[in-house]
């Protein structure tokens, strides 16, 4: 499991973290695994493609895990027709590309040839019940698979549970020093805890 910081802070070094990346909010750290939000959940208005593939340029692809496609808060459908052009050009750049799955999420129209990578989002209510069986889809078809906004220990046992390999959170945004020996700690439990079943 690698955990992604939503926020930048490289002052410590573990194999097990890196750092989710937005283009309006933080620079390129120096170490670290790397993915990359386009920023559209938190501000529909504000998202610029253009911008964001610049931004996507930039990235080391040494380093980059994916890059998300533009999604449509809690809309599976919505987030399909507005996802597909970027995936491909997300790709283009030699980025593994990330569709996000939101609330609604059938399987039949998910553009699984289009990304490497399916991101949970969505709702909370949707995150582990209707995100566990897009887990399991993605997994079947050789996808790996990315949880968002995982901000406690159950969170990222959940995340595991349902076949993850990455989760990312803003954990360490507020009191970094303190949370950073507590968050290794989980990765270090769930390093030696077993797999719990996808069913």
């Amino acid at each position: 499991m690698i955990y992604l910081s939503g926020a930048v802070w490289d002052r410590y070094c573990d194999p097990r973290v890196g750092f989710m990346l937005r283009s309006d909010r933080w620079g390129i750290p120096a170490h670290g695994w790397l993915a990359a939000d386009n920023g559209r959940f938190a501000n529909p208005l504000a998202y610029d493609e253009a911008a964001y593939l610049k931004f996507l340029d930039r990235l080391p692809r040494e380093r980059m895990l994916f890059a998300t496609a533009p999604d449509v808060l809690g809309n599976h459908l919505a987030t399909v027709a507005l996802a597909r052009g970027t995936l491909a050009a997300i790709d283009d750049l030699g980025i593994h590309p990330a569709f996000v799955a939101q609330d609604g999420f059938a399987v039949a129209t998910t553009p699984w040839a289009g990304f490497d990578v399916l991101f949970i989002g969505g709702s909370t209510a949707f995150k582990f019940r209707g995100g566990r069986r897009a887990a399991a889809a993605a997994l079947a078809r050789g996808k790996r698979v990315h949880v968002g906004r995982v901000n406690s220990l159950d969170r990222l046992t959940a995340a595991v549970s349902i076949g993850a390999s990455s989760a990312d959170g803003t954990f360490l945004r507020f009191g970094p020093d303190r949370r950073w020996p507590e968050l290794l700690s989980w990765l270090d439990r769930l390093h030696v805890a077993p797999s719990l079943p996808l069913a």
